[in-house]
């Protein structure tokens, strides 16, 4: 039964949701959803913990990973291309129980960072203008993003598009300015590599350090799995997700890595104007930083202008991906009916609303201070490793009753490379660093932070659990998963068959 309401949902869904965006829309929107806080403003948190060296190794790890997880999903999202994917995949491949509870973790995943970024906005702000309260600025970027996703899915992903290519320009020049730093053209004193060597660098605090940069990291790379959620609506899912995956992440590990690189090279890891070093420091860009030490005060300030488009670009990216995923749960009968409403331009305006009010909550860390940010980040961050922990699993499950079922590779528009290694170096590292997010709270019985990191894994788990105890859901067997492709309509092949059947 279970099954079955998902069959019969989804091309609902798709007749719901506009298929309005283009190619570059797809490929910018992934982009633009993971080029943001973690990159301009958390980067230095990682730097600051682990050393130049460790969080090069974090970040390096973390890129392969998302790979393999990007590859993955893009193999089902080409097959069965739907707004709300993970939750969707979950159900059909897996358990109903899961893809209840995936849908509704990553739901909050979204809604959270959603209040990150726009928090952050309000930090970002105070460089210009330090005596306005935060409040003010936090509310006027959740407007800006609320207004952006209200219009049709043409306009979100045109303003998206754009705003993600002023950040990738700016990695361009800032990676530019950095170089140049490093040998001795700008700045005066070349600093060379001497701080990868620099008192303990380059690997600070060893595997335990470099284990919990782990979760910056992952904060910094969500967003890939976007291209699972915009699949819905793109005019050409079989084309624009495959490109998407295939440029993005080599685009994202180049901007990332040499970034990384810049910043410890320029920047000592003792710095107290890395983030994580002092939470008074926390609007503080490592970005702003390197062109101040190259002698741009000017461009300083240019580049806070640049990070403020940057996490209102995310927030975007962030309550899209929200909205969509409350969407297709409510659809799936996962969630009240009441969000499955669309108006007539495809927007589901109730999801819009619900997620913006859980946004809302950028205000507590306005009010209770900077402290809140971190916490936020390390709750989204983890949710953000569970929801990637069900990709893989979903993955796995549909190759193998794909082919158990009798299929071959070449039915499919996308394969993933590298299977089942990929999905399974996937799981496992999702696993280890969930575990050992932070070990050494529960040693010291610190159990308000243990609450804080790893809160989204009691809720994921009571979500399964009471959903499976309720409408007594079993592991669905591989001979009996529907791996039935789905056109661009959303409609099953088989009941597209049919229907011309009839009609002959």
């Amino acid at each position: 039964m279970e099954q079955s309401m998902t069959n019969a949902t989804t091309s609902e869904a798709s007749d719901q949701v506009k298929r309005g965006l283009k190619t570059r829309h797809v490929s910018m929107i992934a982009l633009g959803g993971c080029i943001g806080t973690g990159l301009f403003v958390a980067s230095g948190s990682a730097i600051s913990t682990a050393g130049p060296g460790g969080a090069l190794v974090a970040y390096v790890a973390m890129g392969l990973m998302v790979y393999f997880l990007m590859t993955s999903l893009g193999e089902m999202a080409t097959n069965m291309p739907i707004s709300g994917s993970f939750a969707a995949y979950s159900a059909k491949y897996v358990d109903p129980a899961l893809g209840f509870a995936m849908g509704w973790n990553y739901w909050f995943n979204w809604a959270i960072t959603v209040a990150v970024d726009i928090s952050t906005a309000a930090l970002v702000m105070k460089f210009w203008l330090p005596g306005v309260p935060g409040w003010i600025w936090s509310a006027i970027a959740l407007f800006l993003v609320v207004t952006i996703n209200a219009f049709s899915v043409q306009a979100f992903g045109e303003t998206e598009f754009w705003m993600s290519l002023i950040k990738v320009v700016t990695i361009f020049i800032f990676l530019a300015v950095g170089l140049m730093t490093i040998v001795g053209i700008m700045g005066g004193h070349a600093t060379g590599l001497e701080n990868f060597t620099y008192k303990k660098a380059p690997f600070v605090g060893g595997f335990p350090a470099i284990l919990s940069v782990f979760v910056v990291a992952g904060f910094s790379f969500q967003g890939t799995e976007l291209v699972g959620i915009t699949a819905g609506e793109s005019e050409d899912p079989s084309h624009s997700v495959p490109k998407a995956i295939n440029s993005v992440f080599w685009r994202i590990i180049l901007f990332y890595i040499l970034a990384i690189f810049v910043i410890a090279a320029v920047l000592p890891y003792t710095s107290h104007d890395l983030l994580g070093s002092s939470a008074s420091d926390i609007a503080i860009s490592p970005f702003t930083l390197v062109f101040r030490r190259a002698g741009l005060a000017a461009a300083a300030s240019v580049m806070n202008a640049v990070i403020l488009t940057a996490v209102i670009s995310a927030a975007n990216s962030g309550m899209y991906a929200s909205t969509r995923m409350l969407f297709s749960l409510s659809k799936e009968g996962y969630a009240p009916k009441l969000f499955e409403k669309t108006g007539k331009n495809g927007i589901p305006y109730p999801a819009l609303i619900a997620t913006t009010v859980i946004a809302a909550l950028t205000f507590i860390s306005s009010i209770a201070g900077p402290q809140i940010y971190m916490w936020l980040v390390a709750a989204s961050g983890l949710t953000g490793f569970i929801a990637w922990f069900g990709i893989a699993l979903s993955h796995l499950r549909f190759r193998r009753a794909f082919t158990l079922q009798g299929h071959k590779l070449s039915e499919l528009k996308y394969h993933a490379k590298w299977f089942p290694l990929g999905p399974i170096l996937a799981l496992v590292l999702c696993i280890a660093v969930i575990v050992g997010q932070d070990p050494q709270s529960f040693f010291t019985g610190n159990w308000e932070q243990v609450l804080v990191t790893y809160m989204s894994v009691p809720l994921v788990l009571v979500l399964y659990f009471g959903y499976k105890l309720k409408k007594h859901t079993k592991l669905i067997p591989l001979k009996d998963v529907d791996v039935s492709p789905v056109h661009r309509d959303g409609t099953l092949k088989e009941d597209a068959a049919a229907r011309e059947a009839s009609n002959d």
